[in-house]
């Protein structure tokens, strides 16, 4: 199994970036992938979760429409476009995937958002 994550950087506040993550391993288009991110300090949360079908999202409170999960079960990829960043976006960001008594984890991509 393998989630490898891409697209992470450093971007100036109010810029975008889109994060990727290529999946193997597993059955994709049956699990339930979400995005999740861990800052300086604070604990890992929940920023972005789409269903298998790619029919249903659920997002973290804090994005606040800025964020955008999406998925290409063809691709085994799932992605996750980030615009209006700030500041306290900073953190590691997980891409994961979740069915019936499995959760994955990849080893995270960086995002600093600063000027």
């Amino acid at each position: 199994v393998q989630l490898v994550e891409s697209g992470g950087g450093l971007v100036q506040p109010g810029g975008s970036l889109r994060l990727s993550c290529a999946a193997s391993g597993f059955t994709f288009s049956r699990s339930i992938m979400s995005w999740y991110r861990q800052g300086p300090g604070k604990e890992r949360e929940l920023v972005a979760t789409i269903s298998g079908g790619g029919g249903s999202t659920q997002y973290g409170d804090f994005v606040k429409g800025r964020f955008s999960i999406s998925r290409e079960n063809a691709k085994n990829t799932v992605s996750l476009q980030m615009n209006g960043l700030t500041p306290e976006d900073t953190a590691v960001y997980y891409c994961s995937a979740w069915g019936p008594g499995y959760a994955y984890w990849g080893q995270g991509t960086q995002v600093t958002v600063s000027s």
